[in-house]
């Protein structure tokens, strides 16, 4: 095989919880991850040589060894000793630095992508090992579909899949630092946490109104303060029809569940009086079969 393409897909947070900190500074969290229907493009092909070189279709992506993509694939030449050079593509379109794992996610792709290229017979847990070393979302992406994320986002459990709906994903002009939001974060003075096991429940009933009522992000707590734009858009999300938006992940991305395509397409139509909101999708939830 001399080259392979994949689709590296973002993930919102229907719930995320965070249990405590950690004296090594890392936080423990609890989190309901769902993998959607928004996703970047990744090439791999070998090449004559031993290097690796990326490009991407947006000028200001470092394509260097600060790119999980170019770090995922030194990572197994290295662990597999394999000689041949990497030429790799990235076609980015999850918005960056909006808490939907989209660095995260590309570099799962070029994990599964290395296993294809090379045929290295790797199997999912094999490849989670990897992804670990390279960052805390990284394992979950590999697996993709519904999850339950323990932990600092390494242990994951399998869900079965979220029922049918729509996602109305909206990004504002503004990145957020996850570093920065965790180190803000007063965990003792949370005064509520998210119903994780009740929303688990929820999805094994499949019960689109539980998971909906329960969808709860201990972030906000710091993000929305800091920008306040967030919770306009939630509000936005809310009166056009939406069961529930949430903040995913540490933001600035915000997302609604709407029951029905219509609703959730003409609330993307009316989202564009929203000056304040630069890139917006409707999907669908994907699951680890997709």
């Amino acid at each position: 095989m001399k080259k392979v393409v994949l689709k590296a897909y973002g993930k919102v947070n229907l719930g995320l919880d965070v249990v405590r900190r950690r004296d090594d500074g890392y936080h423990e969290v609890r989190m309901i991850m769902q993998t959607v229907g928004l996703f970047d493009r990744l090439e791999l092909k070998k090449t004559s040589g031993d290097s690796v070189t990326l490009s991407a279709n947006l000028r200001f992506l470092p394509v260097n060894e600060q790119n999980l993509v170019c770090q995922a694939i030194a990572a197994v030449k290295k662990k597999y000793s394999i000689k041949s050079g990497v030429e790799a593509y990235l076609e980015k379109r999850i918005p960056i630095a909006a808490g939907m794992a989209g660095g995260s996610s590309d570099c799962a792709a070029a994990l599964r992508g290395m296993n294809r290229l090379f045929e290295l017979g790797l199997k999912e847990e094999e490849l989670c090992e990897i992804g670990a070393g390279l960052g805390a979302d990284v394992p979950y992406c590999v697996i993709g579909g519904t999850a339950l994320a323990e932990g600092i986002g390494e242990k994951l459990t399998k869900l079965p899949p979220v029922p049918d709906c729509h996602i109305l994903i909206a990004k504002p002009g503004v990145s957020v630092s996850t570093k920065t939001v965790y180190e803000n974060l007063d965990v003792p003075g949370l005064l509520s946490h998210p119903d994780i096991t009740g929303m688990i429940s929820a999805i094994e009933n499949q019960d689109l109104k539980g998971i909906t009522g329960r969808m709860e992000n201990v972030l906000e707590t710091v993000t929305i303060p800091r920008y306040p734009v967030i919770h306009e858009i939630k509000e936005f999300l809310l009166k056009q029809g939406a069961e529930s938006a949430l903040m995913s992940g540490s933001g600035p991305t915000v997302f609604g569940i709407f029951a029905s395509e219509e609703k959730a397409q003409r609330a993307l139509s009316n989202l564009r009086s929203f000056e304040d909101v630069k890139q917006a999708y409707v999907v669908a939830p994907v699951n680890r079969e997709s």
